[in-house]
């Protein structure tokens, strides 16, 4: 059952100083996410500098926060829903800061990762929580506006991230990027605590389980991998290297022998054979490996090679979010009249242009000349294609699986981005030591960027030959989340947003999922518990 206090589940209204508390604690909590997402990156040459470590060490700050976080995403959205949205929320936020904190205090590398890693456990507990809070305590009459409102606020949030970023590690230390998280939990947790009633899911007549097997599995998984290729450069075929290599392979396949057994699995196979959702998740993997490794490099390169300090190369990144920022709408509203193939099919291909035309950054390169004309083709490549795609993912199921499918599609992407900065570099021939010399760095990311516009055209490809261009119904809503008509904005750059499902849903029924519903999904959970949320 249900509980809350104060007004209760499903009766907040948003003019209500109730509403404005909820919908405050909410920003402030995804905020921490969304700011982590985009200014940790800003920070990199620094914290190599600082820690005197090479770039196996950099590409770990960033992988280790995203191992986990993708690995548990599915799980933290499940915990919400049995032990409470609202409990789960706090702890998630407090995790985080308390990992945040640790970051910030990090005497060596081997720390910080450990933080890192533990800051992304604290994320997969509060990223599915705000976007779920929101649908669960407003009154259905004003969930499009708070969603809506939410919506624009993060997107200020993502915005002024690379901004932020670049001037604390300016004007403090790299060190303060990961202070920054405290103070905006020290002030969520509280109202949070006071203002926001707790929900949980409603009876369903059967406990679920929780599927911590799997997540485990896939953790280690993706660690093993990841591992093998982020050592590799520096070590070759190293028993170091290999052991760990075969390890993740086995375990993946492990991981999905579990899962194909488990009566609630966190990641149903059943779910793939929907063969627009396998084709829209492939689609995904390409477009988001590819961002993945871009703005993981990108920032390097502007400082690195280009002489850029930290607060200019987080703001030269700007155009890319404000792009999403302005224009998201509308390319939910073209989606819709044209269908999805021509936007998933052209936006990679604008991608891959953009990040082309990034090969011309050299030294003393010239903002508007070299960087912003780049910046703004991929821009333009990401605006066409982001709304399409989570679209047509929430499309492709039906609607008592939207939940899940859209926590699937978002845990591939975060996964996707996660290999992207663990291969890139070695693909690339990129050295442990490649970011401390300019001449050997840019002679490296000249070669990556291809690697990227590639994966980015296989990616167009098979939106091509793939998605169905009616995987749209005519009568969804010309908006990017087709679940909320009022939420125009979603920052694509680290994931696809998730859906926030339903307070009452219908369960999943076992077996094979159903055929996708002719109509556009609006919430609702899969055997997952919930995970797809924000």
């Amino acid at each position: 059952m249900d509980e809350a206090g104060g007004n209760g589940p499903g009766g907040v209204r948003l003019a209500s100083p109730q509403g404005r508390w909820v919908l405050l604690t909410t920003v402030l909590g995804s905020g921490m996410a969304l700011l982590d997402s985009t200014v940790v990156n800003v920070a990199l040459p620094r914290i190599g500098t600082d820690l005197d470590v090479d770039l196996a060490a950099l590409q770990w700050t960033v992988t280790a926060y995203l191992l986990t976080l993708s690995a548990l995403i599915l799980l933290g959205g499940a915990l919400g829903d049995r032990f409470g949205r609202r409990r789960v929320f706090v702890i998630g936020a407090v995790w985080f800061a308390a990992a945040s904190l640790l970051c910030g205090l990090a005497p060596s590398a081997a720390v910080l990762i450990a933080a890192r890693a533990l800051q992304g456990v604290g994320g997969a507990l509060l990223t599915p929580g705000s976007l779920a809070l929101i649908q669960a305590v407003f009154h259905p009459d004003d969930r499009a506006r708070a969603v809506g409102a939410w919506s624009g606020l993060g997107g200020v949030a993502a915005a002024v991230g690379p901004f932020v970023g670049g001037w604390l590690v300016d004007g403090a230390s790299w060190r303060w990027v990961f202070f920054l998280n405290v103070p905006l939990a020290a002030v969520c947790v509280p109202i949070a605590l006071r203002h926001v009633p707790e929900t949980r899911e409603r009876g369903t007549g059967r406990a679920r389980g929780f599927d911590v097997a799997g997540a485990v599995l896939g953790a280690l998984a993706l660690a093993g991998v990841s591992y093998a290729l982020i050592e590799a450069p520096g070590r070759g075929a190293a028993p170091a290297v290999l052991v760990p290599a075969v390890a993740g392979v086995l375990l993946g396949g492990v991981f999905l022998h579990v899962e194909r057994r488990r009566a609630d699995p966190m990641l149903p196979p059943q779910i793939f054979a929907i063969r627009q959702f396998s084709a829209v998740n492939a689609v995904t993997v390409c477009v988001y490996a590819a961002f993945g490794g871009f703005f993981f490099l990108a920032v390097l390169q502007l400082q690195v090679v280009a002489g850029y300090s930290p607060l200019r190369a987080g703001t030269a990144l700007l155009p890319t979010t404000v792009l999403m920022l302005l224009l998201s709408a509308r390319s939910g509203e073209l989606g819709e009249r044209i269908g999805p193939r021509i936007p998933l099919t052209v936006g990679p291909v604008l991608c891959a242009a953009g990040m082309l035309l990034m090969t011309r950054v050299g030294p003393d390169a010239s903002y508007l000349t070299d960087v912003l004309p780049a910046l703004v083709v991929l821009g333009a490549g990401m605006v066409t294609l982001v709304a399409p795609l989570t679209a047509t993912v929430l499309a492709a199921v039906d609607v008592d699986r939207a939940g899940l499918a859209s926590g699937i599609n978002n845990a591939a992407a975060r996964a996707a981005g996660l290999m992207a900065v663990a291969a890139l570099p070695l693909l690339a021939g990129m050295g442990p030591e490649a970011y401390r010399s300019a001449p050997a760095f840019a002679a490296a990311f000249r070669r990556a960027m291809p690697l990227c516009a590639l994966v980015l055209l296989a990616g167009a490809l098979i939106a091509w030959l793939t998605v169905r261009p009616e995987a749209l119904h005519p009568a969804t809503p010309p908006t990017l989340h087709p679940c909320h008509p009022e939420c125009t904005y979603h920052c694509g750059i680290a994931a696809p947003p998730l859906d926030p499902g339903e307070t009452e849903r219908t369960p999943a029924p076992s077996g094979p999922p159903p055929p996708s519903s002719p109509h556009p999904p609006t919430g609702g959970d899969g055997p997952a518990g919930g995970g797809g949320r924000t």
